[in-house]
């Protein structure tokens, strides 16, 4: 079988995408999704947690995110469409489990913009025009904080309609500035104020096994690391995608990653004694709700408080901008595949899906209601889009074993291997996320399945031509697999609600197994190579303006 064509796009007017965009706009495009409110909150949230041992959370969440990333990195490389990580599944196993992980996908690039308007509302407490806009006990919003923050989210939709090049060159200075901010305070934290006794004064690890592994889902390690799929969403709009695309996922992650760990390890050594001596769950001091720039403001380094300040208008803001572009591209990508109406696909004369826009508007707001807070959208959200990542190693397995020959831009070494591992992390990390979590996340699946199972049903009854089929012998596995990770998580020990009846170590034995189990039963009634040569040809036709 040929790879697939990832030529110039011949398609009109109303459902063109442009290629303007380069191996540097892609690789910020990843870069500054992942280098957002991740940064502000993450190190104190994962102190409080864990305590030193948090070094230990961010260790297992960037072996986590490296795997997921080396199976994207040779998708991304074989299949430069947009939205393209809600399509993998699709060519391996056809509609039903297509559809399901391209709800997953789009469930958390709608979702991600809330979490950093929520956060420069957060940081913004520092200035007193903003007294107004958060609770004081629980840190959600007031009536006239919702205003703002579904304001602010208007902005970032306004702002892609200008185009993506214009997007892709503003989102490069952002970018600069957002990888700036944290090198700098990682110098001067580490120069100014530097105490190696915090690392073991308490004990290295407080909370032991637990507090490290709850860390990773539920005090944004994972959340803070997530991103490097951006540059495949954008593939699309790639310039050169075969070449590029593995280039910025990888280098993405690597950049975000070791500037991460080493904003853990500055900020637990920059913190005085009495700040946690009632325990690191207790950690506090005037000005931590902006934990660094409290910080830096309590260690006599006001300048750089302002400075951090000022990122925390700027980082938010640049990474919640890429995640409304990329829900609008995803948007495009369901309707391409045809599980949600052609009317999604339409663009304006900039080539922007603006329905895609306005659906992430919409849908953005709905998340400030349920889920108000930081921490609870970073909770929610970690697990949204781990499970969208979870299909990609499903994809790779299928490829791999249906077509070895296949020529491929980037050829992941040990793939047959890597694959399967990076599923089972896949599912630790939502398992990690919490029985109190996950409950949310399956309901929203729920709701999910209403609205595209809908329209497929309302599209197969009326012989529409792109009528999804939904091919539920290769997705039988997906039930079984959903509902057996509610049902793990529920009976083991993380989150509010759970009985706790699985024991801790023993978890993840199972969770392991269970995956793997589930792994290669997805295998063995994936698609046949023919139809799944079919369900590339047909993207590719439509991608290429064919109908």
């Amino acid at each position: 079988m040929a790879s697939p064509a990832a030529g110039t796009q011949r398609s009109s007017p109303k459902h063109a995408l442009r290629r303007e965009v380069g191996l540097v706009g892609l690789l910020f495009a990843s870069v500054g999704a992942i280098i957002g409110s991740g940064w502000l909150f993450g190190a104190e949230k994962a102190a409080k947690a864990a305590g030193p041992a948090a070094l230990l959370s961010w260790g297992i969440g960037t072996v986590a995110i490296v795997l997921l990333a080396l199976v994207h990195a040779e998708l991304g490389g074989l299949f430069p469409v947009a939205g393209g990580t809600a399509r993998y599944p699709h060519y391996a196993f056809g509609g039903f489990a297509g559809m399901s992980f391209g709800w997953f996908t789009w469930l958390q690039a709608a979702t991600i913009a809330p979490i950093e308007v929520q956060a420069m509302i957060g940081y913004a407490q520092h200035w007193t025009w903003a007294d107004g806009l958060l609770h004081a006990k629980d840190q959600t919003l007031t009536a006239s904080g919702f205003v703002v923050a579904a304001a602010l989210l208007a902005v970032f939709v306004a702002i892609n309609f200008f185009g993506v090049r214009w997007l892709a060159r503003t989102n490069n200075a952002a970018t600069w500035w957002k990888i700036a901010v944290p090198v700098l305070t990682i110098l001067v934290f580490g120069i100014k104020e530097f105490h190696g006794s915090n690392f073991s004064s308490q004990g290295f690890a407080p909370f032991g096994a637990r507090g490290v592994l709850a860390a990773i889902s539920t005090s944004g390690v994972i959340f803070a690391l997530l991103g490097f799929e951006q540059a495949i969403q954008w593939a699309g709009e790639s310039t050169h995608p075969r070449r590029d695309i593995p280039r910025a996922v990888l280098g993405s992650v690597l950049i975000g990653s070791l500037i991460y760990i080493l904003l853990q390890v500055v900020f637990i050594g920059a913190l005085p004694a009495n700040t946690f001596s009632g325990g690191w769950d207790q950690l506090t001091y005037t000005g931590i709700s902006g934990p660094f720039a409290g910080l830096a403001t309590l260690i006599g380094l006001g300048w750089l408080a302002s400075v951090l300040y000022i990122d925390a208008i700027i980082s938010p803001a640049g990474t919640g901008l890429i995640y409304v572009t990329s829900s609008s591209r995803i948007t495009y990508g369901l309707s391409r595949n045809g599980y949600a109406p052609e009317s999604m696909q339409a663009t304006d004369r900039r080539a922007v899906p603006w329905l895609g826009l306005l659906i992430a508007w919409v849908a953005g707001v709905l998340c400030f209601l349920p889920f108000p807070s930081w921490q609870k959208l970073v909770s929610f959200i970690t697990s949204a889009v781990v499970l969208m990542y979870a299909g990609a190693p499903l994809a790779f397995g299928v490829l791999r074993k249906r077509f070895p020959a296949m020529e491929r831009s980037y050829h992941l070494p040990a793939g047959q291997i890597i694959s399967p591992i990076a599923f089972v992390v896949a599912n630790l990390v939502i398992y990690w996320a919490g029985w109190d979590t996950l409950w949310r996340l399956g309901a929203s699946i729920l709701i999910g399945y209403l609205l595209l199972g809908s329209y497929a049903a309302y599209a197969r009854s009326k012989g529409l031509p792109r009528a999804p089929r939904m091919d539920f012998r290769a997705g039988q596995w997906l039930p079984v697999y959903l509902a057996g990770m509610g049902v793990l998580s529920w009976q083991g020990q993380f989150g509010e609600g759970a009985t706790g009846n699985l024991p801790l170590w023993w978890d993840i034995a199972v969770i392991a197994g269970f995956s793997l189990a589930v792994y290669y039963w997805a295998l063995a009634v994936s698609l046949p190579a023919a139809e799944i040569e079919r369900n590339i040809a047909d993207v590719e036709l439509l991608d290429a303006g064919g109908h």
